[in-house]
């Protein structure tokens, strides 16, 4: 057992660990691949659109290949963590797909989402409400965003899909905006 944590805390420290030194402890997600239950689910609430996709802390790059192989492109991935990007960037190669889809390592509260219609985001609940603020600020009103693990806690899903852990929530910026603006005509009132 004692081997087995030192092995665990070895792996995170020296693999893991590194992509988040610049980020704030609040603010930090932990690694955990999404499981191809959770891919498909997510996928199947992107199915039919179209534009630009990207996945925020895309992690191994799991789901930005899987968008892409469903027609969804472009299909990018910002993640922090130069070993996760290396690995996404293995298995993009190794499928097929260099140079299709793009793995940037790119803190998500700088980039520009401005341009961006179909949002993936696996991240911890701590980070929900302050990303909540930037996608109403820079998404389009044509834009979904769908959030796996966690729900964004103020936000009515459009639809959900799964249940337990393999579950997935999609949000449809027009709506989420006109629910908002309505919540703040009412606490004027």
């Amino acid at each position: 057992a004692v081997a087995s944590g030192a092995a665990v805390w070895a792996t995170w420290a020296v693999l893991l660990m590194p992509g988040f030194r610049r980020v704030p402890l609040r603010l930090q997600v932990p690694y955990q691949p999404s499981s191809p239950r959770q891919v498909a689910n997510t996928l199947a609430l992107l199915r039919g659109r179209a534009g630009k996709t990207v996945d925020l802390g895309s992690g191994d790059g799991r789901l930005v290949l899987e968008a892409y192989k469903q027609g969804l492109r472009p299909a990018l991935g910002y993640e922090l963590n130069p070993w996760l990007l290396c690995l996404a960037n293995y298995r993009a190669w190794k499928d097929g797909y260099h140079g299709k889809v793009s793995f940037l390592k790119k803190d998500l509260w700088k980039v520009d989402l401005s341009d961006c219609h179909n949002v993936i985001v696996f991240l911890a609940p701590s980070v929900k409400p302050p990303l909540a603020t930037k996608l109403l600020a820079e998404l389009p009103d044509d834009a979904r965003v769908v959030a796996g693990r966690y729900p964004f806690p103020s936000w009515t899903p459009s639809s959900t899909l799964g249940q337990g852990l393999e579950q997935v929530w999609a949000y449809d910026m027009k709506e989420v905006r006109r629910e908002v603006q309505g919540s703040a005509q009412e606490s004027q009132v």
